[in-house]
């Protein structure tokens, strides 16, 4: 098999003539704004998960788009697709701009990794490597993102102890914020990013006509 048949994402048709630099950059931008705007609705879309986290910290697939534009695109357009819905979110936030500040670090950490390393390594191996070290890389910095900054803010507004509570609830031995994020925010967020990446792979061919149009 050739190196472009193993490729993750698609060249352009053979025999078709090559785009211009305006018309790519006017093409990526296109598919930037149209994944920014999944990414927006998806986001809208979380839910709680309850028999596996306390419910104010819920699941959504609001990476995913993201995801799509780091491997069509570029490292760059997946940070902006996530900047992009955390800024368009920041308008109905209910938490200050904390919960979008916190959602933006961690969805750069899943796409940054993923798309440059699928830069250097055009293959769908190399897109699976990129994505699950992504989704590992976003698990382990969820602990001081949410200890450093998501949880100061929820403390404001709910004891800690109450917090905790709502942990012990599901597991009675875990003890203290860093024990819960550890054994609960941590997984689930690894989880979140598997999701992600393994609907990207289901999704990615039907939808590269699309992200590929010249």
């Amino acid at each position: 098999m050739s190196t472009a048949q193993k490729k993750f994402v698609p060249s352009a048709a053979s025999g078709r003539a090559a785009a211009s630099p305006a018309s790519r950059r006017i093409r990526a931008l296109a598919v930037t704004a149209m994944l920014s705007a999944a990414a927006t609705v998806l986001m809208a879309l979380d839910f709680p998960i309850p028999f596996l986290i306390p419910p104010f910290v819920k699941m959504d697939f609001s990476e995913l788009p993201a995801l799509l534009a780091a491997f069509s695109l570029g490292p760059v357009s997946g940070a902006a697709v996530c900047l992009i819905k955390n800024l368009v979110n920041l308008t109905m936030s209910s938490t200050n701009g904390v919960g979008e500040l916190c959602n933006f670090l961690l969805g750069v950490c899943l796409v940054i990794p993923a798309g440059l390393i699928y830069k250097h390594k055009k293959s769908r191996s190399g897109a699976l490597i990129g994505s699950l070290l992504g989704a590992a890389v976003m698990a382990l910095l969820s602990i001081p993102v949410n200890y450093f900054i998501s949880y100061p803010f929820y403390t404001a507004f709910m004891p800690l102890d109450t917090i905790i509570g709502m942990y012990q609830s599901l597991l009675p031995s875990v003890d203290g914020l860093l024990a819960c994020l550890i054994v609960f925010n941590a997984p689930f967020t690894l989880l979140k990013g598997l999701l992600d990446v393994g609907l990207c792979f289901l999704i990615y061919k039907p939808l590269s006509p699309l992200l590929h149009s010249r």
